[in-house]
């Protein structure tokens, strides 16, 4: 019987690293359009996190300044001055407040690559009374909702007002 010195992969062989390499690139590219969809999304990341913070901030001068009293200080179902439900991301009004009655137009952002109208964006000011607190402790959630690309992105921030300033 007669051997060959000669060696090589075999068809299935040769199938089975063509399909390997295959999932691995797939998975690759998966891993480069998140990040780039991530990225992409990133300044609105940014300007969702301060407007919820701003809104919050907000709140917390008109408890400390007295320009609301702490019934005030709730959504309008529950006799207060925040809007119950979401509403564009708009300038404060005479109030200095946003998510109020008297908001302004949409607002802009001057960025160094250029002007951001914020349509497409929207908050929500939910304001709670803190069970077994009397009444003296409130839970703020603002959420900020905005798209980017095929997919709807929502940041949410929770923080807790007292009546005491």
């Amino acid at each position: 019987m007669q051997t060959s010195s000669e060696q090589g992969f075999s068809l299935v062989e040769t199938i089975v690293a063509i399909g390997v390499l295959t999932v691995g690139v797939l998975g690759a590219a998966g891993v480069l359009s998140a990040g780039m969809q991530n990225l992409s999304s990133s300044p609105s990341d940014v300007i969702v996190a301060q407007k919820a913070t701003e809104a919050v901030e907000s709140v917390f001068g008109a408890r400390d300044s007295h320009k609301l009293t702490w019934s005030q200080i709730n959504n309008v179902a529950n006799g207060g001055v925040f809007v119950d439900a979401a509403t564009s991301l708009t300038t404060a009004g005479n109030d200095g407040l946003v998510n109020t009655a008297d908001d302004g137009p949409i607002e802009t952002i001057v960025l160094p690559t250029g002007t951001i109208t914020l349509t497409g964006f929207t908050r929500k000011i939910a304001i709670a009374d803190v069970a077994g607190e009397n009444g003296e402790l409130r839970s703020i959630t603002v959420t900020v909702t905005y798209t980017s690309g095929p997919s709807k992105r929502t940041y949410t921030l929770t923080t807790l007002i007292s009546s005491y300033s």
